[in-house]
Parts: structure tokens; C-alpha cells; sequence
């Protein structure tokens, strides 16, 4: 079951990430890039089995939002890109005081979800903080990376595939290093953590893999009239 829900959610949220482009151009990858730091966040406190191994599920949604400033690279250049990750780290700040907030106020007598928030928010500052202390380090990497690479290879078509894949696939390990180890060191037994942190970069390598077709079609794109370009 849930090998089939990766795979269902890999090409919804990549196909996603190109729609977003196609009907609102540059204004819809910030757009998705916003939403994939909330949504990630939370599927992040979920631990999964899938293929046989333990993994957090969100790796799909997060990988996908390289894929974003991979697009903005590719088609605005770096300063567009480095707009998409700045914003990416406001939403985070936002995310986790708006939670912490939210577990702050006195539920009434009738209310019937504090208990279900607080066991879920109340993950949010260790995994929130880790997830932002990674999301720096490695988007800003990933499109540092990216533009390297495309100052070495060149700016044609052809290496689009080497500067999707290097960039991301380096980010990413940084990217998994510095979160698993922040957020699950000393929470969880240590095979399950070495667990986490060799099959989580595995899934988003693979996820890496499969979005190359999708920045190929999103370089060929051009936004609809009434989209932000």
C-alpha cells in the first residue's frame, strides 16, 4: 500500500509543481514552494515503512519543491530562485509560532482537539527547527550549486539533466544529514535512526530522478497569458 502511495504522490505533487508553472508562471512556484514547507512539515512526524524500510513520509512534497527553484533557475535565474527559498524560510519561522501559538490558548470545556494538536504540534518545535536549520543550508546550496554547475556545463539543453540532478542530489544529503540528525537523534532506537537517514536520502534521490522529465517539460512551458511571468 504505501509503495503505491509514493509513487501516486510522486507524479501528483511533481505534475503539481509543473501546473503550478503553466497556469500562474513564476507566482506559482512560490506559491507551491510555500505550501510544500507547511504540508512537509507536518506529513514529516509520520514514520512509514515502505519497500521494508523506516522513512518519514513528506520526502515526496519536500523533494518536489527542489524541483520549484530548479524551474526558477532554470527559466528566471538565481535571484529568482534565492527569492523562492527566502520565502520558504519566512513561512517556517511563521509555521512554528504560529503552532506553538495555537497550543498556548486555553481550549474551552467543549473543545475536543486540543489533545489531537498537542500531539501533533507539539512535535513542531524540534521537527520545525530542524526542518529550517536543513532548508537553509540546503536550498541555498542546491541553487548555489545549480548555477556552477550551469556556469560550467552551459546554459543549453542538453546538460539540463546534469545541473538538476548534481545540484539536488547534493543539497539533498546535506539537506538529510542535518534534519534527520536534529530532529531524531536520541528520540527513536539508533538502527531505526541510521534507518531514517539512509532510506530517507535514498527516497528523495529517487524522487531526484524522476522529476528530471518535468524540468525538461517545464523549460518548454511558457506560462498561460493571465499567469505571473
Amino acid at each position: 500500500m504505501n509503495s503505491h502511495v509514493f509513487f501516486i504522490s510522486l507524479f501528483f505533487f511533481l505534475g503539481s509543481a509543473v501546473a503550478a508553472y503553466k497556469l500562474f508562471g513564476k507566482s506559482g512556484l512560490y506559491a507551491f514552494v510555500v505550501f510544500s514547507t507547511i504540508l512537509a512539515n507536518i506529513q514529516v512526524c509520520k514514520q512509514i515503512n515502505i519497500f521494508g524500510f523506516e522513512t518519514t513520509a513528506g520526502n515526496v512534497l519536500y523533494a518536489a519543491s527542489f524541483l520549484s527553484t530548479d524551474i526558477l533557475s532554470e527559466k528566471y535565474g538565481k535571484k529568482a530562485a534565492s527569492k523562492a527559498v527566502r520565502l520558504g524560510i519566512f513561512t517556517n519561522i511563521i509555521w512554528i509560532i504560529g503552532t506553538q501559538l495555537t497550543l498556548l490558548s486555553k481550549p474551552s470545556e467543549l473543545d475536543s482537539m486540543q489533545v489531537h494538536l498537542q500531539s501533533l504540534l507539539g512535535l513542531m518545535p524540534r521537527v520545525a527547527g530542524a526542518s529550517l536549520v536543513a532548508y537553509i543550508c540546503s536550498q541555498f546550496l542546491d541553487v548555489t550549486l545549480y548555477h556552477l554547475i550551469w556556469k560550467k556545463s552551459g546554459e543549453n539543453e542538453k546538460f539540463l539533466w546534469l545541473r538538476n540532478n548534481g545540484s539536488t542530489m547534493i543539497s539533498q544529503a546535506v539537506d538529510t544529514s542535518i534534519f534527520v540528525t536534529v530532529a531524531f537523534l536520541g528520540t527513536v532506537p539508533m538502527n531505526i535512526f541510521w534507518s531514517i537517514l539512509f532510506t530517507t536520502y535514498f527516497f528523495k534521490v529517487v524522487v531526484a530522478l524522476f522529476d528530471t522529465p518535468f524540468a525538461y517539460l517545464a523549460r518548454k512551458i511558457t506560462p498561460l497569458k493571465n499567469g505571473d511571468e
